[in-house]
């Protein structure tokens, strides 16, 4: 799930941190944080920190910009999930449709339909979901082990990417149902 790597990409640097007498490296960790931080990468992984900024070779300006067009290496910490993934997370929200649950910096679904293999029931005033039969149930806080079941990332607004989960698979649940039943 999480990884560290070292990529090179390119920065701008808008013309106001070009002035005389100043280091184009005192303005690069911020920039490249804005830059990366918080995205999805080419590959779909959500890089979640940059550090020990590089620059590499010369920047170029491009005619009628004015900005810095300049190559830097540096550090990522990357979250990556791939389909069908074991990951274990934690209940955040309780709706009518099922819950979502906080994997890494991300959001999933867990759709009512796919938490167990029973009828459930949903009291969000209590934010809690409860199997009829068995009483097992998810609450806001709830670790879970969950397989991703389908991803779509949108790398232009990760907060609008979809990850669906579900539960009704061998042990799969809540930390609390593993090891019961065989599981």
């Amino acid at each position: 799930m999480y990884s560290l790597q070292i990529i090179e990409d390119t920065i701008r640097i808008p013309a106001e941190y070009i002035q005389k007498g100043k280091s184009l490296s005192e303005h690069v960790d911020r920039l490249a944080h804005d830059a990366f931080e918080g995205r999805f990468d080419d590959d779909g992984n959500y890089i979640l920190l940059t550090f020990e900024h590089e620059l590499q070779g010369r920047g170029r300006i491009i005619h009628g910009d004015g900005a810095i067009y300049q190559k830097v290496r540096f550090k990522a910490l990357l979250f990556t999930m791939d389909g069908n993934e074991v990951v274990d997370g934690a209940v955040s929200e309780v709706h009518e449709f099922g819950a979502f649950v906080r994997i890494g910096p991300m959001e999933a679904l867990l759709h009512k339909s796919q938490i167990l293999d029973e009828p459930i029931d949903i009291n969000v005033g209590l934010r809690r979901v409860e199997g009829r039969q068995s009483g097992r149930y998810l609450a806001e806080g709830t670790p879970v082990r969950a397989r991703i079941v389908s991803l779509s990332l949108n790398p232009h607004d990760p907060r609008s990417s979809k990850i669906g989960l579900t539960c009704k698979q061998t042990a799969l649940g809540a930390h609390d149902w593993l090891g019961e039943d065989g599981d």
